[in-house]
């Protein structure tokens, strides 16, 4: 298994302004890491830097400690998934299964074992004789995921492949990415902008947005304990609410009051990790499972009235105002809400993310 490390990969093209700035991370040998962000922020560029189709500008790309810059990609020992999936028409599946393994002139009979092999491990031993016009979406993604791994590459990259893909099939292509990684034991970078993909595949992830990585971590951590706006915002759904406004000290209480007469409410000392700071405009970000309809002990309160609901079979999301704002909160079903109820919410108190207003990093 192969260690990957990238560091202060950086890229620019003609016109000078930088694509990557400086990134800095290692995949540990037999990891999916998820680079995951919004569309133009630079992840696919990554991950062509890496199989060699894009040139690096600067900074080092290594192999089990071996740097590769200048490597040619076919030499690179490479398997990669595409978003189209990239299969010749003209052949069928284990022609297609079978063609990196032909390329290299492997011994007829080898091929055919291997293909056998390969697709009893995609599922697609019945499918053998087909063309890819035959196939589904999915089964044509097995097929590009078969080929990929067919010679064992010391490396997979995988280019947002389901994103053609309708929900239902996403969700159970998934899955099957993920146990086939590990069945084979080969490190994987996955790029994908959907942060529900990143969340269930990842063994860890890489927040992207503007060519620069914002964290890195397992996925729990970093939807538990964003380090700034843009990751908190950006995983989970619905995202974190954020409320923009300042804080007043009363009786040794920190009163936080939401900038237009919006939300009020006391933040617990704890909320900020590094120390109450002295410029008191703060951002306090909430997610919308940390609001609670039931009394909790010593938890701040909100005063907010139901604006709109949304009936999502084993919950609810309400959407609330109080003044110009306009937040979400997940409302179990044994809750009936309606519109402009006015109701009291409870803020469990180790939920609060404070981040600055100027920087938009945690505090």
């Amino acid at each position: 298994m192969t260690t990957v490390e990238l560091k202060d990969l950086y890229k620019e093209y003609e016109t000078g302004k930088p694509v990557i700035q400086d990134i800095n991370l290692t995949v540990l040998p037999g990891e999916l890491l998820v680079l995951v962000g919004p569309s133009g922020c630079g992840k696919s560029t990554v991950l062509r830097m890496i199989a060699g189709l894009e040139d690096i500008s600067s900074g080092s790309l290594l192999f089990d400690g071996e740097c590769i810059n200048d490597m040619p990609a076919k030499m690179r020992d490479i398997g990669m998934v595409f978003q189209n999936y990239a299969l010749y028409p003209h052949l069928t599946v284990a022609e297609n299964l079978g063609f990196p393994l032909s390329l290299r002139n492997f011994p007829k009979d080898e091929i055919v074992k291997k293909v056998q092999e390969i697709a009893e491990q995609v599922g697609l031993s019945d499918l053998l004789n087909r063309k890819p016009k035959q196939l589904s979406g999915g089964q044509r993604q097995r097929v590009a995921l078969g080929r990929a791994i067919i010679r064992t590459p010391r490396v997979f990259l995988f280019d947002e492949p389901l994103s053609n893909l309708d929900a239902q099939l996403r969700m159970h292509m998934r899955s099957e990415i993920v146990a086939l990684q590990k069945r084979v034991g080969i490190t994987g970078i996955y790029v994908t902008h959907d942060q529900a993909e990143a969340m269930t595949m990842g063994d860890r992830i890489a927040v992207l947005h503007k060519g620069i990585v914002q964290q890195i971590g397992k996925p729990q951590d970093i939807y538990n304990d964003p380090q700034n706006v843009f990751v908190a915002g950006f995983l989970g759904s619905p995202s974190m609410n954020f409320f923009h406004g300042s804080f007043t000290i009363i009786d040794n209480e920190l009163i936080f009051q939401e900038l237009h007469n919006g939300a009020s409410f006391t933040i617990p000392n704890q909320s900020f990790k590094h120390g109450i700071p002295d410029d008191k405009n703060i951002i306090v970000g909430i997610r919308p499972e940390n609001f609670s309809l039931t009394p909790l002990e010593n938890a701040p309160t909100w005063q907010c009235s139901i604006h709109q609901t949304e009936y999502h079979g084993h919950e609810q999301i309400a959407f609330v105002q109080c003044g110009d704002s306009l937040k979400s909160i997940r409302v179990p079903l044994q809750f009936p809400v309606k519109n402009e109820d006015a109701i009291k919410l409870y803020i469990q108190p180790d939920s609060l993310c404070i981040f600055s207003s100027l920087t938009h990093n945690r505090l």
